[in-house]
């Protein structure tokens, strides 16, 4: 089990808490005063923001509003004084931002445009925003007119119901708000359950899962699907895993996962874990293909039938191809493609490496998640020697050890499967890292390696939705894959010193 740090004192608990409650009103004022309009158009760069009206304003209240609420959570990254006070004080920070305008991207406007376009009897599959007609065109970043919805049939599905109840753009995006609160509803009365599955202190993981930065500006301010994701995966992962072996659950737990990809695919990775966790008692491949069916089953039937019952099929998946239109540094194959090509550059050679960086880190990703999968799989193969020990003498104790072992192998795993597909992936949005947050929150022992990115990420957008990444291309470039390589070489000097002792014996 995770050993919680030291309970914060309380002066250390309530300066955080309402240094953060500034920082969320800070935020606020600064969507108010330069957000993501609908009227208003992306910054052509951070100067021009700071030469407007407004701009000087925004920014510093940007910028401070930003620095109170990443440093407030930061400081109690240990964990707060309980439970109740990180809820509180979490739904404390969201206030703020549930009323602000949309902040930090223009997604919800694309939301609203493919939900219009379906509404309207046209394949948001088939055509872009543009193309569809759709009255709200402009306020879409111009990216993301002219390509097919990347999302599943559940969200075009939900966001058409919001543009038939919301009446007008502000009534769509305040519902798609609505929706995204709700997933996040869902993942916060999820994560107790499976906190303590895992034998992680709840009081942290909440706090590390709930209150993070990017979650009040991306998911409840931004109304990202994201959070719709996020609720239906810990969902289901929390029914397999209290409910193992059980048809029923198991079926239930694969519908839920399957409205999780058919909201946004990346979920999918999760699914060969939640598998593992819904084996009870022994780990063998009868077991594994009995139990995975009925998950599979549930899974499959989630997508059948919500790719049927909208008319769309399976055209989604055409859609995923236009995710990565958007270059940026901020993903690492991206970083390393523009690195390959000012090289070349140097030395009068065109090598356009991007696409191909980016389809070796697919190919790269696939194995990762092998490698991970086929790891969990090798732990709880051999929770059945330990078994078998426990029962020979008599070890209760022991072999409860080797039973409450199993949720914290699965949820780990699934988090570096997340962590990976966020790694490797051809675009990377600071949202992005909301993915493997909470399920780390629930399994790492160690929280600086995960919660720094965050706290990095939510520097990376102005509140217009203009992501500085735009701005910092080729010094952005040549970090990452510093970085990158400086990561790897440390990886592998750990390896070579973890094996140098077993080798010399």
């Amino acid at each position: 089990m995770t050993a919680p740090g030291p309970p914060p004192g309380p002066w250390v608990a309530r300066a955080a808490r309402y240094a953060g409650l500034a920082g969320a009103v800070l935020l606020t004022v600064a969507g108010y005063l330069g957000g993501a309009l609908p009227d208003t158009p992306l910054g052509a760069t951070p100067a021009s923001i700071w030469r407007t009206p407004d701009g000087p304003a925004t920014l510093t209240c940007w910028l401070v509003g930003t620095a109170l609420l990443v440093g407030a959570w930061w400081s109690l990254r240990g964990g707060t004084p309980s439970t109740r006070w990180a809820y509180v004080t979490a739904g404390l920070w969201a206030l703020p931002l549930l009323v602000a305008p949309p902040m930090g991207s223009r997604d919800v406007y694309s939301y609203a445009c493919q939900g219009w376009t379906y509404a309207d009897g046209v394949d948001p599959y088939a055509v872009g925003v543009a193309a569809a007609g759709c009255p709200w065109v402009d306020a879409v970043a111009p990216i993301w007119r002219d390509t097919p919805a990347p999302y599943g049939p559940v969200f075009v599905l939900l966001a058409a119901l919001a543009v038939t109840l919301g009446g007008g753009l502000t009534g769509t995006v305040v519902l798609l708000r609505a929706l995204a609160v709700a997933g996040l509803l869902l993942a916060a009365i999820c994560l107790p359950g499976l906190a303590r599955a895992a034998g992680v202190p709840t009081r942290r993981a909440a706090w590390l899962a709930l209150a993070a930065p990017l979650v009040g500006v991306h998911l409840v301010a931004g109304a990202h699907n994201d959070a719709v994701m996020l609720g239906l995966l810990l969902g289901g992962l929390l029914l397999v895993i209290r409910r193992p072996g059980l048809p029923v659950a198991l079926l239930l737990a694969g519908a839920l996962l399957g409205l999780a990809v058919t909201v946004k695919a990346s979920a999918v990775v999760v699914v060969p874990f939640a598998v593992l966790a819904g084996m009870p008692g022994r780990y063998t491949v009868r077991a594994l293909l009995r139990h995975g069916c009925w998950l599979a089953g549930g899974l499959f039937a989630a997508l059948l039938v919500t790719s049927t019952v909208s008319g769309l099929r399976f055209g989604w998946v055409g859609g995923l191809t236009h995710s990565g239109d958007s270059e940026q540094w901020t993903s690492p194959p991206t970083a390393v493609g523009f690195v390959v090509d000012y090289a070349g550059a140097l030395v009068g050679r065109d090598p356009r490496a991007v696409p191909v960086v980016r389809a070796v880190a697919l190919l790269l990703l696939v194995g990762v998640l092998v490698v991970l999968w086929w790891r969990a799989w090798g732990a709880l193969r051999g929770s059945n020697d330990a078994r078998r020990v426990a029962r020979v003498e008599g070890a209760r104790v022991e072999g409860a050890r080797v039973e409450g072992a199993r949720p914290r192998v699965v949820l780990h795993g699934a988090a570096l499967a997340l962590v990976a597909t966020v790694v490797l992936s051809p675009v990377f949005h600071p949202w992005y890292a909301t993915w493997p947050l909470a399920l780390l929150a629930l399994t790492a022992v160690r929280t600086t390696w995960f919660v720094l990115p965050v706290a990095v990420a939510a520097f990376l957008a102005l509140p217009d939705g203009t992501n500085l990444a735009r701005f910092t291309k080729a010094p952005g470039a040549v970090a990452m894959t510093a970085l990158l390589l400086t990561l790897t070489v440390k990886v592998l000097l750990r390896i070579a010193h973890r094996r140098g002792p077993t080798s010399r014996s």
